[in-house]
């Protein structure tokens, strides 16, 4: 599901100067939007939910408006107030983004077999 290029912590694609009035690339924004995902961790496992296989679908259109599919590691996670808001927050703060739908989903229902090899290396799993 993950199958993009996958922004290293830090790394973002910000417009060069002078150039910060136009609009942004749809690979530019979801790429930022990878990177601020990146920056959001489940409390419970020291991996982010991007790598944790989280986010199923990650959309961009030409306007700039945003769709996230995800779901979360159980229906009965203790997240489920925390990380959907904070997976809108953080995608409404990459530039040229307009508008965030996210949409919470449990089918199908995640298993490790969705983690990232670095997320699985990581968990020793």
């Amino acid at each position: 599901m993950n199958d993009e290029k996958i922004p290293e912590e830090g790394e973002n694609s910000t417009p060069a100067p002078g150039q910060e009035g136009e609009a942004r690339n749809v690979d530019d924004i979801k790429y930022d939007l990878i990177a601020a995902l990146k920056t959001v961790y489940d409390p419970e496992i020291p991996v982010d939910i991007y790598e944790l296989g989280l986010i199923y679908e990650l959309n961009v259109d030409e306007e700039g408006f945003v769709g996230v599919v995800m779901t979360l590691t159980t229906p009965m996670c203790p997240a489920a107030e925390i990380l959907p808001p904070e997976v809108e927050a953080k995608a409404r703060e990459v530039e040229g983004v307009r508008d965030v739908k996210l949409d919470l989903v449990w089918e199908p229902p995640w298993d490790m077999e969705m983690m990232s090899p670095a997320a699985r290396l990581q968990l020793n799993v």
